[in-house]
């Protein structure tokens, strides 16, 4: 154990609830992820998870549903999420014909809103699940719109056309395609036979190709993860490839006139895609409009350490260009961002707040260490990584050195769950802490007292209501729900006070001569630079696909099609800010 000596002096500390109101959020978003429910899944330990997240808004609010939480959210801003419990399983889907008990609940959920009520179904191999309604769905008032819906579809997604026509898509697997059908909108069931839509190709995306590195050639991509948006009179058709555990894991879209087709793939894919950065993964998602009509999509985020299906979910900046290419922004999309305050200015919805990461790979000091899960592990920027403590007791701390005095604009503390020893949605869990500043190392300030605080707050993200000036930042444990003290990331953002990186020199992309679904894109290393941002696309003006890459000058990029052109940028980033980009590169 490292000694620490300090001197507490007096500061106006951030209490549970913001005097100013938070501007920005931060990926992961923070919700009371529930814990896996179901013991056959717990391989190396218990662990939080949800995915295939689903977002409309209703009234006003917005209404998350996701995979496995015994439950819903709703929010009026974006940021803070109220958890609703339900279990919408009627007991007789509550046991299997083997006679073992199912203990998840609204698996890829679909929701829509039609008549001023909000409707919901989980997925369903059998034809006899209800779709539930509800005008209230702030608290839990819902009643059986259709007591047993009559067709089996998993990873469903409902659409209702501004004509008042309503459509079911649904799939999900390494053989079968996507599918869509018609649904009668009064009696709520399905018309006439389901259709064909899309399937993968993946010997000609890149993107869709099995395994972590899409370089699997003995399993089968899945395609699943149905989602339906129309943007002036044309039906976008979304889907997650090619497989939840992968940090490439993306949503691509097809594009047609009807809503059943005929669809075209979109020369721009896949449509939101992040493989690099802390938060990796941003597939099986869903694209809706906030408030002011700017467009966003919500999507998995992979973690699949203590299992495969280990995950969180994230919300990224979408739209649709003047050529009617549907796009996802995912650069720097586990960085801060913007919520959702003001219509946007043109299609290009950037939210980036412009603050970076203060301490990356930087020194680090902490209370104890659980065997090798080292302290190092917390500032990585990897949130597969985590440091523990020895203990999950109050007064173990983590210290983080910016290196520098720098202007801290805001906080993320991502707990890791450690030895957690509770399963399934249990209410009462809470987190408690004390964040503290430091110029010296010696003097400090409180700038966050969540002693007092009665949530579960997993991804906790503070920004604070004025920036701060310092070097270090101390976090001491007073409260975690279960297990040890752990962090896959004390993040730190704002900006330093030395220069920003040069531009990169030295860009080049080498396509695979045997395979142009593959590029190997090399640089010149910058001694300034924390990392990189390299930008794709279909054309100079459309570089919508980006990847963000740390302490390397080489990246081995695998999600072409094999059949048309790319173009690239890259531009470097540290703490001080974001270098400007190189001119485009061509690859053909």
């Amino acid at each position: 154990m490292s000694v620490f000596v300090f001197i507490l002096t007096t500061a106006c500390a951030l209490q549970e609830g913001p005097s100013v109101p938070q501007k920005t959020y931060c990926n992961p978003i923070n919700i009371d992820y529930g814990f896996c429910p179901i013991p056959e899944s717990v391989e190396q330990g218990k662990h939080r998870t949800t995915a295939d997240p689903a977002i409309v808004m209703f009234r006003g609010d917005y209404y998350l549903f996701s995979s496995n939480q015994w439950g819903y959210w709703w929010s009026s801003d974006m940021l803070r999420w109220n958890f609703v419990p339900r279990k919408f399983l009627k007991a007789e889907h509550q046991v299997l014909k083997s006679g073992r008990k199912i203990y998840d609940d609204l698996c890829a959920p679909a929701l829509f809103v039609m008549d001023d009520t909000l409707y919901v179904i989980g997925s369903t191999h059998t034809p006899d699940f209800p779709i539930w309604k509800s005008a209230n769905p702030r608290s839990d008032d819902w009643i059986e719109a259709v007591p047993a819906f009559q067709a089996a579809a998993w990873d469903p997604a409902f659409f209702l056309d501004d004509n008042g026509r309503l459509y079911l898509y649904q799939g999900s697997s390494n053989k079968f395609p996507i599918y869509g059908w018609e649904v009668d909108r009064k009696t709520l069931q399905p018309i006439g036979a389901r259709q064909e839509l899309i399937g993968l190709h993946d010997d000609v995306h890149g993107w869709e190709r099995f395994g972590e590195a899409n370089d699997n050639t003995y399993l089968h991509p899945f395609i699943e993860g149905a989602w339906m948006t129309k943007h002036r009179g044309k039906y976008y058709l979304q889907y997650g490839a090619p497989g939840t555990q992968f940090s490439g894991y993306a949503d691509g879209v097809y594009v047609g006139d009807k809503p059943l087709g005929p669809f075209t793939y979109q020369a721009h894919n896949p449509v939101s895609y992040k493989p690099g950065g802390f938060a990796r993964g941003a597939g099986h998602g869903g694209t809706y409009q906030d408030a002011y009509g700017n467009w966003w999509h919500t999507a998995t985020i992979a973690i699949s350490v203590k299992n495969n299906f280990e995950r969180r979910i994230g919300i990224w900046p979408a739209g649709f260009d003047e050529d009617a290419v549907m796009y996802c922004n995912t650069a720097y999309g586990d960085y801060p961002h913007f919520l959702p305050h003001a219509p946007g200015k043109d299609h290009r919805h950037d939210t980036f707040a412009g603050w970076m990461l203060l301490n990356y790979a930087k020194p680090v000091t902490a209370s104890s260490t659980l065997g090798g899960f080292t302290a190092n592990r917390a500032v990585d920027e990897d949130i597969k990584t985590y440091w523990s403590a020895a203990t999950g007791g109050a007064g173990e701390y983590f210290i983080t050195d910016l290196g520098a005095v720098s202007t801290v604009r805001a906080i993320q503390v991502n707990y890791a769950d450690q030895d957690a020893t509770v399963m399934g949605k249990v209410p009462g869990l809470y987190h408690q802490y004390i964040l503290q500043s430091s110029r010296d190392g010696q003097h400090w300030d409180t700038i966050v007292d969540k002693s007092e605080n009665r949530s579960d707050v997993p991804h906790d993200y503070i920004e604070l209501p004025s920036p701060i000036e310092a070097r270090y930042v101390r976090i001491e444990n007073l409260h975690v729900p279960t297990g040890k003290f752990a962090l896959s990331g004390l993040r730190v953002f704002g900006r330093g006070h030395s220069p920003k990186p040069n531009p990169v020199t030295g860009f080049v992309v080498l396509r695979g001569e045997s395979d142009w679904r593959n590029s190997w894109l090399k640089w010149q290393t910058s001694a300034e630079a924390t990392g990189y941002v390299i930008y794709c696309g279909i054309a100079p003006d459309k570089l919508y696909t980006s990847v963000m890459v740390y302490g390397a000058n080489e990246y081995y990029f695998r999600a072409m099609d094999k059949d048309r052109p790319y173009y690239f940028q890259i531009e470097a980033f540290n703490e001080n800010g974001i270098s400007d980009r190189t001119p485009v590169v061509k690859s053909e």
